[in-house]
């Protein structure tokens, strides 16, 4: 009994010297806000105090956004007007471009629905600061209760997603890719190159193997979702049709990026061994077989094994490959260590 006040004050502790580190790392929040007029002065209210700046990216949207925010009297906040749709990743980089240009080091995006508790900021930011990551986002699957309480299809969406982004970015242990509650460290947006990043909704998954090809570390932070009954505008069709093609092509970027392009080790051999023989051994089979259809002859026993060992010694390559590819998970933050950290 007498040892729990003595944890208490010491988690005070913990926790006023967290927020008086995060207001000298000056933290930026970028919202960028689409139809959310009837949402948006409520998640500005919500901001905590140690925040430096907050970025309000109206991406022309057809509700009055500014109408929204006239009674909210905030000098941390600037609101930014695009004359033309740019989506939810043209509007975070408009508030990633601004942030950065006002001198914030961490930069937050935040929703302007409602769904994401910034009440747990300090636990999103919380890895940059330390500089063991550079970039924080949001699980929602860590929670067993929150993941049943998502809608079902959002839930099945995002479990088919996550396994193709980690594919994808080679964050194989991240999950739940499309949370865009996140946070990025400002020294590495400005090494990232923003024409490779989706402006639309594939932003969150691009982002992240952007920063995989740039061997970032990726952090996950268990932070539930607050889901108020809002639809999303994100059809399961486009997810489905568009998603995996994106994600495939991001994948060939990383692989030539990371073990062709910048370096070469032995997941560049496996690699082209395992894409080489499997290939050879589809061809050479197929070539093979056929002509024993239509000439009802069978193919020698040597031909036959052509065919399967080369098969069994490509597929073999391309497993080990995808071994250490799980095992080179980036750890070491590229971000700049601060004096005094």
């Amino acid at each position: 009994m007498t040892d729990r006040p003595e944890v208490r004050a010491h988690t005070r502790a913990t926790d006023s010297q967290a927020v008086e580190a995060a207001r000298q790392a000056r933290i930026g929040v970028i919202i960028p806000a689409y139809r959310v007029a009837a949402h948006i002065a409520q998640v500005v209210q919500e901001i905590p105090p140690y925040v430096a700046e907050i970025f309000v990216i109206d991406d022309a949207s057809p509700d009055d956004i500014a109408g929204a925010l006239r009674d909210v009297r905030d000098p941390r906040v600037t609101l930014v007007k695009h004359e033309q749709n740019q989506g939810v990743g043209g509007a975070v980089m408009t508030g990633y471009e601004r942030a950065a240009g006002a001198g914030c080091t961490i930069l937050v995006k935040v929703d302007g629905d409602g769904q994401m508790d910034t009440g747990r900021m300090l636990d999103l930011i919380e890895p940059l600061m330390d500089g063991r990551a550079d970039y924080a986002k949001g699980n929602r699957f860590l929670h067993s209760a929150e993941l049943r309480a998502m809608p079902f299809f959002r839930r099945v969406g995002n479990i088919g997603l996550t396994f193709l982004a980690k594919a994808a970015s080679g964050y194989w242990t991240m999950f739940d890719p499309a949370n865009g509650y996140t946070a990025l460290h400002v020294d590495v947006w400005r090494k990232l190159n923003p024409r490779r990043i989706a402006k639309r909704y594939f932003f969150e998954s691009s982002l992240l193997i952007e920063l995989g090809c740039r061997r970032a570390v990726v952090e996950d932070v268990a932070i539930p979702a607050r889901y108020q009954g809002e639809i999303s505008s994100l059809s399961p069709m486009k997810v489905v049709l568009e998603f995996p093609p994106r994600l495939f092509m991001g994948l060939l970027r990383r692989l030539g990026t990371c073990y062709f392009l910048y370096d070469f080790t032995p997941v560049s051999l496996f690699l082209t061994w395992g894409i080489l023989l499997t290939t050879f051994a589809v061809v050479w089979g197929g070539i093979f077989w056929r002509r024993s259809i239509e000439t009802g002859i069978a193919n020698p026993t040597g031909t036959v094994m052509i065919a399967v060992v080369s098969l069994v010694l490509g597929v073999q390559l391309l497993l080990q490959a995808i071994a250490l590819d799980i095992q080179n998970v980036p750890r070491d933050p590229i971000q700049q260590p601060r004096r005094g950290r």
